[in-house]
């Protein structure tokens, strides 16, 4: 049976990986991806003619479907909000554009077009017993959507389900630039022969998700999942510093930063009832890019 599916975010590190797996998972299914290209790039284009590029905010979703006649996609896949901590704070009306006006015309495309909402929340909501999520406007606004998501789908009868990415790292991540990821970073300096950066104390920890599994998740919680707590996380705790010492390089430490959680590690069990499991080692990830690159 033909279907249309919606990937928001789909020129994104995350979003291309998944439209890949798509491609394969639903070999009849036409992939839409809505992006405005704030960190997505063209060259994460799948070129593959079941799929379909639109550049443009998710908050003008509803208009942009009308306009090109498209069908009604039986799954949304929102990944398209802005996905920073630190910078948050200076991007604060990109982070509220992005993640609380942006969503809020997705919610309702959703509900509205009868499609399933596979929903990117933020692991940074679970530190700190919870209180983490006030920590800086990135993680306050993800967790404003989860409830949001959740009332609307008592007030209209909305199928959601709500994953949780922790610390994805591997092909096609971002490794320069404000937004880049910490394992990205690494890299780079790495292959720059500069010093790694680790931000102060270094004790603080990550729990790191290799993408093939991070998107093998998604999939498992869009054909089999209902509601929230589906984390995705390799539900490990690795602290920066000790991260930084796998490269076999010189580190240096760097000034703490702003809205930083302490500690963050995932409790994987509702996803792995999904029968998901983490596939992909952190360390053997990092000894495969030395040995493939010796200095």
């Amino acid at each position: 049976m033909s279907q249309t599916l919606l990937v928001t975010g789909g020129a994104g590190f995350v979003g291309s990986a998944l439209i890949k797996s798509l491609l394969t998972d639903y070999p009849a299914a036409a992939v839409v991806s809505l992006d405005n290209y704030f960190t997505g790039v063209p060259e994460n284009h799948v070129n593959d003619p079941r799929v379909t590029y639109v550049d443009g905010s998710t908050a003008d979703l509803a208009k942009i479907w009308a306009d090109r006649g498209l069908p009604s996609p039986e799954i949304v896949f929102h990944l398209g909000e802005y996905s920073r901590i630190v910078t948050s704070f200076e991007d604060h009306d990109l982070t509220w554009d992005f993640n609380l006006l942006g969503t809020k015309e997705v919610v309702k495309f959703a509900s509205a077009n009868g499609s399933k909402l596979i929903y990117a929340g933020s692991s940074s909501k679970f530190g700190n017993d919870g209180q983490d999520e006030n920590l800086n406007p990135y993680a306050w606004t993800k967790a404003k959507n989860i409830e949001y998501i959740k009332n609307y789908s008592s007030w209209y009868g909305l199928d959601y389900a709500i994953t949780y990415f922790y610390n994805v790292y591997g092909p096609g991540q971002i490794t320069s630039g404000k937004y880049a990821t910490v394992i990205g970073i690494f890299e780079d300096k790495y292959l720059k022969g500069e010093p790694l950066p680790v931000v102060s104390p270094g004790t603080q920890t990550r729990d790191f998700t290799h993408i093939d599994d991070i998107v093998r998740g998604i999939v498992l919680v869009a054909q089999k999942g209902h509601g929230d707590g589906y984390l995705l996380g390799a539900g490990h705790e690795w602290p920066i510093l000790e991260v930084a010492k796998m490269f076999g390089v010189p580190y240096e430490l760097t000034p703490a930063l702003r809205g930083e959680r302490t500690r963050g590690q995932a409790d994987n069990g509702k996803a792995a009832e999904l029968g998901w499991t983490v596939e992909h080692s952190l360390p053997d990830y990092i000894a495969s890019f030395v040995a493939a690159h010796p200095r």
